[in-house]
């Protein structure tokens, strides 16, 4: 078995772990951190929208245009009045992009950027794009994004529980703030694909959520009628026990991914792959870890609000106490637990306790304790 399997079975067997749900206020104040610095960048310098919302004209010259993206950003801007955004295609083509014109100033801007390119006018593709058409994409991509949060609250509230529910719906709101913040900062432009890709890491963002809680729904079954482990200790179990599941999901998943964002769209030039690559690429790693660090951590901190998880607590650090005072792990393992079922999920703060005397059991009926 690899290195990783081994580490990932030993972990779901619960003989190592990490406490994720004891730092939480870490992850919390750096998610916090990151959020904030996602809101300013948006706040200031905004999302580049993409000439899909707002109108223009897009014009495409043929391939291996001599004149630089520089020069070529120039000469539109001097012939339309308007900004313009130019890309250099990966067979030697660009993509001239000029926002806020109408038919009649598309057609003489074509002649006049083919007379400044040195081209013929009927080698430049013009294409028009009105602002009605984006108004309806960002309309729909609204509407698709508020009834996809409805029906996954709704989902996770009826098959596992309302706490449940809250806590994905906080981990979703923070990977779309996230990514868009990444946008705004970044200054890549906002086209349909990037909508598409925004609506596409919801669902891997869920599906990490979603496995995590469903160990945690089958290992909380029964907790309260022990009085070893509390909410938080299965929480953690639950988190570790998926954990590398969820890391070689994430890791698969980006590597075409990241293909896309700096091969396709930085090395070969392929602008156009920026638009959906980067919203996923940041998408599915914010995802993966708001799932780990933010959902769980949420789901233990509203369950132990309730009273009887209060009052397991209570009664797991007084055993605790008690076994401590009375030798440590040793004591603490031979003491008798006859409210206790035999599948009482191991907790996950450290190594396992020693495995107990063989000697232990010898003479009673099925070796049971008493």
């Amino acid at each position: 078995m690899s290195k990783l399997g081994n580490l990932g079975a030993r972990l779901h067997r619960g003989e190592i772990g990490y406490d994720f749900v004891k730092n939480r206020k870490i992850w919390y104040g750096l998610s916090i951190l990151i959020t904030i610095v996602a809101i300013a960048g948006l706040a200031v310098r905004g999302l580049n929208m993409g000439i899909e919302f707002q109108g223009g004209a897009v014009f495409n010259t043929p391939k291996n245009t001599s004149v630089s993206v520089s020069q070529a950003e120039r000469y539109a801007e001097e012939a339309s009045g308007h900004d313009a955004i130019v890309q250099k295609l990966g067979d030697g083509s660009m993509r001239i992009q000029v926002a806020g014109i109408d038919t009649g100033a598309a057609n003489e801007i074509k002649s006049t950027l083919a007379d400044d390119l040195k081209i013929d006018s009927e080698q430049i593709n013009a294409e028009l794009v009105g602002p009605s058409w984006g108004e309806q994409i960002a309309n729909k991509a609204w509407q698709g994004l508020g009834i996809f949060m409805v029906l996954v609250v709704i989902y996770l509230a009826i098959a596992f529980e309302w706490r449940m529910a809250v806590a994905a719906f906080i981990a979703l709101i923070h990977d779309i703030t996230i990514t868009v913040g990444i946008y705004a900062l970044v200054g890549f432009e906002v086209t349909p694909g990037t909508v598409i890709g925004l609506l596409t890491i919801l669902g891997y963002s869920l599906y990490d959520t979603v496995v995590v809680f469903d160990s945690l729904k089958e290992q909380t079954k029964d907790l309260t009628k022990q009085t070893r482990w509390t909410y938080s200790d299965v929480a953690n179990r639950s988190i570790n026990s998926t954990l590398v599941r969820s890391i070689n999901t994430t890791v698969v998943a980006l590597l075409p991914v990241a293909g896309l964002l700096f091969i396709g769209g930085g090395v070969l030039g392929a602008g156009m792959l920026n638009d959906i690559s980067l919203s996923l690429f940041v998408g599915l790693a914010a995802g993966a870890y708001s799932s780990i660090f933010i959902a769980t951590p949420l789901v233990a901190d509203l369950k132990e609000r309730e009273p009887a998880m209060k009052a397991l607590k209570k009664r797991v650090l007084a055993k605790r106490a008690q076994s401590a005072s009375q030798g440590g792990a040793e004591a603490h393992d031979e003491e008798t637990y006859a409210d206790e079922p035999e599948d009482a999920a191991p907790a996950v703060v450290g190594p396992r306790n020693q495995p107990a005397s063989r000697t232990r059991g010898r003479g009673r009926p099925s070796g049971k304790r008493r």
